[in-house]
Parts: structure tokens; sequence; C-alpha cells
């Protein structure tokens, strides 16, 4: 066999040396426009007054954009939810929102014709915190609940109780590079896109609905980011759909690439959450019961917020088995800008509440907090059901928590902490030992699939495109040694590819930690197809059974026959077999998963009196 060793990134040395191409870095083609958004400074008002003739007649400016210059729907809402408008029309709401842009020979004079705009504004209420949100009732959709067993009941007889608040703040993406794309035109008024996209599916799509055009007039091109972190997900689409319509007014190629304050400004950011808690638990320390309301300020509009929240829900037990539990979920619309994907997309929210949790519990029993993590963990004696009703297997926590409590030397690292603390007034050290459960894939069921497109040719080099894209996570190089592994071939034989959407269609986004496991079982799938032609050739012609042949080393052996991988696949090329597959990936990848996603049947909107709901007893 092959053996493989751990390979560089495809691309580190060429991001060491400046060599790796982003979208800003792309030759400027003939006729190049460049793109400067019009923000609001207002983070809700009325537009009374909206007069561009300065934008129009300055120096460079080639045309300014609207949303009456879209033919199509001005909207790049993932979930078709329709709050996401490319341009504001009559009314901001948020501070950053894009109004016109303007696309010039040169970013400066786009950036000069941008500040010459005459806006006027009748500023309306504006909600900008969760308390502000829920003083006015301002749900971005109905509240949700999640439970198990008799909470209210295991509190009432339980030996302690607690209860507290914590906040947990947002974060900005803060990604090397920031949101860009370039559109060039095509023939028949196709636009050929290159995005700094983690979905170019969805950039596609959206784009092509903004045009009123059809999917297959729009290509999207991504051969790697400058770092995504969610933040390229959904957000991406609107930097794209602005040069995608100037390209289209214009006829001229367009590049955006966002200063990196008005990125800061117009994309939106991790959730901040306010939790509140009540917990029932005895002299261990162990839950009874516990309430965990988690409020999370969504921004201006949907985006993903509903599937970010109850992935918040989903992980608000992390690796404790809660016994009996209520999970309330509050998503609130604000003034601010629409809050998105974020790398746990909401899990790290939810795990935070439980964690501090099991801090306070220690605090009030004056225990370790390892011990009372510990007491709480899943296990297999009854203890491994989850809040939305799926059995926790393959269940490695307490064994891995016993080895490095022993292996970190824990017990005595607590008490030289400690003695340091009680000897210094203003340095303080600290020291945890955490689990963490994490579920991978999306809870949007139908997200969960991938295509590749593997071709061999006939000197028995490989190239490899899949749906996936490259954010620096080394997910292009990880797939190529999938493929590489499966012909049994050098990793060099295999060459990456950009992400492309005239490769490979209807892609999921790069995401949920699902981008190998997706894209991999698809590559593998292509190849598998084409190594099983390969297979029936070679045994055909060396009057074997498939049995006989073996992939190893870079040859391939059918009975007395002892082929190079490359003789190969000439040899099969000259007797007319094809070496080319797409692949997809097989249902039952995630199985698994499968478990999980199921998990949204036990969340209840809560429409009517709490007392009307059902419970889920494990």
């Amino acid at each position: 066999m092959v053996k493989f060793r751990g390979v560089p990134h495809d691309s580190a040395h060429k991001h060491v040396t400046g060599e790796a191409i982003y979208v800003d870095d792309l030759p400027c083609p003939p006729g190049l426009l460049h793109l400067q958004p019009g923000l609001s400074p207002r983070a809700h008002a009325k537009i009374t007054k909206l007069d561009l003739a300065a934008v129009r007649a300055a120096p460079g400016v080639v045309c300014v954009l609207t949303a009456k210059d879209i033919p199509g729907a001005n909207d790049v809402s993932p979930t078709g939810t329709g709050d996401d408008p490319i341009f504001a029309v009559d009314e901001v709401v948020y501070a950053g929102q894009a109004i016109f842009a303007v696309a010039a020979t040169s970013l400066a004079a786009a950036r000069h014709a941008a500040a010459l705009a005459v806006i006027e504004y009748e500023d309306l209420p504006a909600i900008l915190t969760i308390e502000d949100a829920r003083a006015a009732k301002a749900d971005l959709e109905p509240e949700q609940l999640m439970f198990m067993g008799s909470t209210e009941e295991a509190l009432r007889f339980a030996q302690h109780t607690l209860s507290g608040h914590l906040r947990v703040g947002g974060q900005d993406h803060f990604y090397l590079e920031s949101q860009a794309a370039q559109c060039l035109p095509g023939e028949d008024g196709d636009l050929v896109l290159t995005s700094s996209t983690q979905h170019p599916s969805e950039v596609q799509h959206l784009i092509a609905h903004m045009l009123d055009k059809h999917s297959h007039d729009v290509r999207v091109h991504v051969r790697r980011m400058g770092g995504g972190f969610g933040g390229k997900e959904t957000q991406a689409a609107l930097i794209a759909a602005m040069t995608a319509l100037a390209t289209h007014k214009t006829g001229r190629p367009a590049r955006l690439v966002l200063d990196r304050d008005d990125d800061m400004i117009m994309t939106g950011k991790r959730h901040d959450f306010e939790i509140d808690y009540k917990v029932g638990f005895d002299d261990t320390g162990r839950l009874s019961g516990i309430f965990l309301d988690l409020a999370s300020r969504c921004g201006c509009s949907m985006d993903l917020s509903a599937a970010i929240n109850d992935r918040a829900m989903f992980h608000a037990d992390n690796a404790y088995f809660l016994n009996n539990a209520d999970i309330t979920s509050r998503r609130f619309r604000t003034n601010t800008v629409s809050n998105t994907a974020f790398r746990g997309f909401g899990g790290p929210q939810g795990m935070m509440a439980i964690e501090r949790v099991m801090d306070a519990i220690a605090l009030h029993l004056g225990k370790d907090p390892l011990d009372v993590r510990k007491v709480n963990l899943y296990n297999k004696m009854g203890r491994d059901f989850t809040p939305y009703g799926q059995r926790v297997m393959d269940n490695v926590a307490p064994q891995i928590i016993e080895e490095l409590e022993t292996r970190a030397d824990y017990a005595a690292r607590r008490v030289a902490v400690r003695a340091f603390n009680d000897s210094h007034q203003y340095v303080r050290r600290g020291i945890a030992l955490t689990p963490v459960k994490f579920g991978i894939s999306f809870t949007t069921t139908f997200l969960n699939q991938a295509g590749a497109l593997v071709h061999v040719y006939t000197d028995g080099s490989v190239h490899l495109n899949h749906g996936g894209t490259e954010m620096g996570q080394g997910l292009n190089t990880k797939i190529a040694q999938i493929v590489a592994a499966e012909f049994q071939i050098d990793f060099a034989k295999v060459k990456i590819t950009a992400t492309d959407t005239d490769k490979v269609p209807n892609t999921s986004a790069t995401a949920a930690s699902s981008g190998t496991d997706l894209n991999g079982m698809a590559a593998q799938q292509a190849a598998q197809t084409i190594k099983t032609r390969l297979v029936d050739f070679a045994a055909r012609d060396a009057g074997c059974t498939s049995a006989d042949v073996v992939f190893e080393n870079g040859h391939v052996r059918a009975g007395e026959k002892n082929w190079t991988f490359a003789d190969l696949v000439k040899a099969a090329y000259m007797a007319r077999i094809s070496l080319s597959s797409t692949g997809f990936t097989p249902r039952q990848t995630f199985i698994m998963t499968a478990k999980s996603i199921s998990a949204r049947r036990f969340i209840i909107t809560l429409t009517g009196p709490r007392s009307a709901k059902l419970r889920l007893m494990c």
C-alpha cells in the first residue's frame, strides 16, 4: 500500500511567499469598475430625501446603483424570507445598511463620489439591545421550547437550588481577506464571478434571482478565501450581488473589495446572548433539573438565526445529562446588522450556559468544578439521553477526562494555582478542564449532500473538483489525499482545482464541520466508480476475476499482469473505457447524524399557554 504521510496545505508555500491569489490579487481586466457602497449612518429611519446628482457627476463615475436598477428581486436572504434587501428602499433598519453603490474607474474615485450623496432621514425608534427587544416584544419568530421530564417537580424537591444570569458577547469574524467579489461579463448576458464565499451555489442562485436570470446564466468560482469562520456563508452574497449588478448594467467587469471598516460595519457577527438559569442539584453537585432561558440578539433580519438558535438549544446540555430540563429560546429582532453564522453556529453560546452552571454549583458547594462536571457527564447507566431525544453513543468523555486529569497532574496544578493566587493581590491564575460535545452536519436536512467530479487523464494524472470551499482549513488537501488513496497513487498526481458551479452544481455551504465528510465521500465515490471500471477492464484483459485485481504503490496487478497506474489508464482509454465520473454523498454517510437532525421535532413553538405543552419523557 502507498503509505501516506502528512502533507503540507496545498497553498502553504503560496501563503508564505505571497503567491496565493485572492480576489483583490486578480489582474485588472480592461475597463474594470471599482465599487463603493453608500451606507446609512442611522439605525432606524425613513429616507425622506435621496439626491445622488453630485455622485453621478463626480469624476470617474460610470454609474450609480440603487434598488431601481434591480430587474428582479432586491433581496439576498439565504432562506427566502425576503428581509435582506441589497439596497434600502424608503427605510433603513441598521447603521451600515447599503442605500446605493458607486461604480467608478478607480477605487479612489468611487469613494470620493460616494461621500457626495445628499440623504435626509426622519429618525424612528431604534431597538438596539436584547433588553429593548424584550420590552418591545420584538420577536423575530415565536418563542421555542425544548424539554424533558418534569423540571418544576425536580426543582421543588431538590436539595439545593441556584439561579443566575450571564451575558455572552458577540464577536467579529475578522477574516484576513475582507468580503470581496469580481464579476466579468460573458456572451449572451452570462456572468462569471470570483467570490470570497463559503457558499458558491447560494451566491449563484441569489444573483440569478436578482437579475431575473436562470442559474445557468451565472457562474461562481472560488479558489480560496483568506478566512471565513461563517462570515462568508451568507454575507458574501450582498457583495457579489452589487458587482454582478454593475456588470449587468454596464457590460463591464466590476470589483468590490470592502475596506476593513466598512466590512465590520456592514456584515453580521456572532449572536450575543443573555441567559437566565435556575438549577436544582444534590450534595454531590449532580443536577436534578434545570430551567434555561436563552435570549439572542439576531439583528434586523432572519438570516440563519433560526438554525443558529436551534443549535444553541441542542448544545445547552454540552456533555452532561440534564435529566429534567426546560430549555427556552427567544430570538429578538433589533435595529443592528443581522447576525449570522460564526464558528460553532450557536453551539458555543449554549455550552457557555451549562458550563457557567457547573461553576456556580461548584462554588456553592465548595467543590472542585471538575468534580461537579464529572458527576454530571453522560454515561451508560441510564444517563445517556439528550433533551432532544437522541441517545448518546460512543461516549468516551469520562475516560478521556480521567486520563487528562492524571496526565496533566490537574490536582497538583490546582493546588499550585490556589497558592499563587493567595500570595498575589492583582495577578491571578486559573485552571479548568472542560469537555465538549459538538454535533456535526446541518440541522437543515437537505443541506447534508455534496457532489464531486473526478477525471483521470491518459498519463495517469487526476483532476479533482468538489463542492467544498477552501478557506485555509486544508479541505482541498484532505480530499485530494482521499482520491490518491483510493487509486493508490502519489498525492502529487492529483490536481486540486477551484470550486466552480459549472463543474459541481447545487452545492451546500462549507460549514457545519462537515466539509471533509460530505465532499470527501463524494470524491471517493467518484474515484471508486472509475476504479471499478478499471478493475473490470484489467480483469478481462488479464483473464482473471475482479477480486484478483490489486491497486498498490502506483501499480495495478491483475493475474500475471502488472501495469503502472498510468499504463492501465492509457490501455483503458484505448479500449474506450470512461475515465470520468461524478460522485454524490450517499445517504448512509450520515446515519448517526440523522438522529441529531431529527431533534427539530422536539422543539415546540409556544403559541399558547405553557400549561398546554407536551412533554418528552425519557
